[in-house]
């Protein structure tokens, strides 16, 4: 029994408390907090329900633990249920229940893990959007791992998930980009306020290599929109590829100047006017944003006709909205903070719920290091570090890996030394070892006629295997709090302790008979709990999008 089957066993057991009177009316909780206790003494789960309930229930939490222990006590495979304290309850397994995961697990696969939590649920999840003016920085390499880690947690929930990148071609940044393009094309410094960096006169020697006429012969804007209309498409496909090698393709690629030629912007408008939320006031057309919290009203059409940046913000969630999806996840960068409460109004005004049909996760900064020093120049892009630049110093895996293996809140250090050890230092290496030895036991295994053809759980004694098997029964419930707080970094720090756990049990156990020995149930067995152990590296790994091989 894996903690998520024994939480849903607790909710059946409240629940047919209550309807034979032996608890109160009250709400039930959808699921309860089933956790492996510190001392192992104390049993193979624990769960303080008892006293998180008792007073809704009028009731004491010894007593209600009581009531909980006894019903615990009939379930198969259940050994001993002890009351602790002021109402915790302490669960123990049989040896043979307990063991019993490992051939569930092989059986499973790669659904182990998994579950129908979400299905129904359309979830648009938005990350990365660079502008289209350089290559990828390391926020955005950040949110590329992140976002496409937590679209697999999402996906393995059951929700349907759509990867979206947004690119910002429309407004000043794209004309600042087209006139440093023209400028180095002419052989001219970049503008001031244009884009620095090698990969404009790369894009700019394309350019004119690509193009047929003589743009440089062509008037002064109409070279320039030549540059632009080139110089962004190229750009954009440089991104894609930049993504894809990173392991990252997206569903939906949606261009922000399809907003304002499809004219979304004025029926997002239209539609506020409808809900009583745009008025007018000096020349300019305003969203009254106060009224759902923000701290203040946010013009949406200035004085002078030009649009204001949440015009495109307004039309964009609402196209999201009428393609049909439940949930937009919007990933932004740090210096996003301050849009967040423009945002959660906006979505209030359509009439929405913040929060619910609109997520906003914020991450922050990203420093590179290299024997404890700051890796901050590109070769490519002059003055930041790139996608790339990190890929080629320690590859995909070690890159994604880091990324996603702390909280997006925090700012994060990434040492480029230590990702590139081939050592138990290095994270990702020490998981997929992991992985690699269980491939390389069960080829052992094989060679010396060990193989599945016996499994006895109740053998499974041994202190590292109790320990083992409870670190796997946790996935179900490690994948469903990662998708619930919106946090692929819980997968990644749990596949770690899988990874220790398994090594543990291997400088323990052995799977094969000692030289010239038969091979006996135990063996046979213990290939079972190899095999899961190694579906488990293997499946975290994939909601991370981090190779799991078979030998390092």
């Amino acid at each position: 029994m894996t903690p998520t089957e024994l939480s849903a066993a607790l909710v059946i057991i409240l629940r047919r408390m209550q309807d034979d009177g032996r608890i109160g009316a009250g709400e039930l909780p959808s699921d309860v907090v089933v956790e492996r206790p510190k001392n192992r003494e104390h049993g193979d789960w624990s769960t303080n329900v008892a006293m998180q309930l008792a007073s809704k229930f009028e009731t004491n939490p010894r007593a209600l633990a009581a009531l909980l222990a006894a019903e615990l006590q009939l379930l198969d495979g259940v050994a001993k249920v002890d009351i602790a304290g002021p109402g915790f309850l302490n669960i123990t397994f049989s040896a043979e229940a307990a063991g019993e995961l490992a051939k569930i697990i092989v059986e499973a696969g790669n659904a182990f893990g998994s579950s129908e939590a979400l299905a129904g649920l359309k979830i648009n999840v938005e990350f990365v959007s660079a502008n289209p003016t350089g290559p990828i920085h390391m926020g955005g390499t950040r949110w590329a791992a992140v976002g496409d880690s937590l679209s697999r947690i999402l996906e393995a929930q059951g929700a349907e998930v759509t990867r979206e990148y947004y690119f910002n071609d429309h407004g000043a940044q794209i004309d600042r980009f087209a006139r440093s393009l023209l400028a180095r094309a002419k052989g001219l410094p970049a503008p001031e306020d244009g884009y620095g960096g090698a990969y404009i006169q790369d894009i700019a020697d394309r350019v004119l290599a690509d193009t047929a006429e003589d743009i440089l012969a062509l008037p002064e804007d109409e070279a320039q929109e030549a540059f632009r209309a080139a110089g962004v498409a190229l750009m954009f496909e440089e991104i894609r590829i930049s993504l894809h090698d990173f392991g990252v393709d997206f569903d939906v690629f949606f261009h922000e100047n399809s907003l304002y030629e499809s004219k979304a912007v004025d029926r997002a408008i239209a539609r506020l006017r409808e809900l009583g939320h745009i008025f007018e006031l000096d020349g300019a057309v305003w969203l009254r944003s106060t009224t759902f919290g923000d701290d203040r009203d946010r013009v949406v059409i200035k004085s002078d006709g030009e649009h204001a940046y949440i015009a495109g913000d307004l039309a964009y969630y609402l196209d999201k909205r009428e393609r049909g999806f439940d949930r937009c996840l919007y990933l932004l960068g740090a210096d996003h903070h301050g849009y967040v409460p423009r945002m959660m109004a906006l979505c209030a005004a359509f009439g929405d719920e913040p929060g619910v049909n609109l997520e906003i996760l914020i991450g922050q900064m990203v420093n590179l290091l290299r024997d404890g020093e700051p890796v901050r120049m590109s070769k490519r892009a002059g003055t930041v570090v790139t996608m790339e630049d990190l890929v080629e110093a320690v590859g995909v895996d070690a890159g994604r890996y880091a990324l996603a293996r702390s909280s997006s809140n925090s700012q994060l250090d990434i040492d480029l030394e230590q990702l590139t050890k081939r050592t138990n230092d290095n994270p990702v290496f020490y998981v997929q070892y992991a992985h690699a030895r269980t491939k390389q036991v069960e080829k052992n295994a094989a060679s010396l006629g060990v193989d599945r053809s016996e499994f006895e759980p109740s053998l499974l004694v041994h202190p590292s295997e109790s320990e083992l098997i409870a670190k796997l029964a946790e996935l179900p419930r490690i994948v469903a709090s990662a998708a619930e707080f919106r946090e692929p970094h819980r997968v990644a720090r749990y596949v770690e302790e899988v990874a220790g756990a398994y090594h543990r049990w291997y400088d323990n156990c052995r799977v094969t008979p000692l030289s010239g020995g038969p091979a006996e149930t135990i063996h046979r067995t213990r290939l079972w709990l190899n095999n899961a152990a190694g579906i488990v590296l293997k499946n975290s790994l994939d909601l991370l999008g981090v190779s799991a091989p078979e030998r390092m």
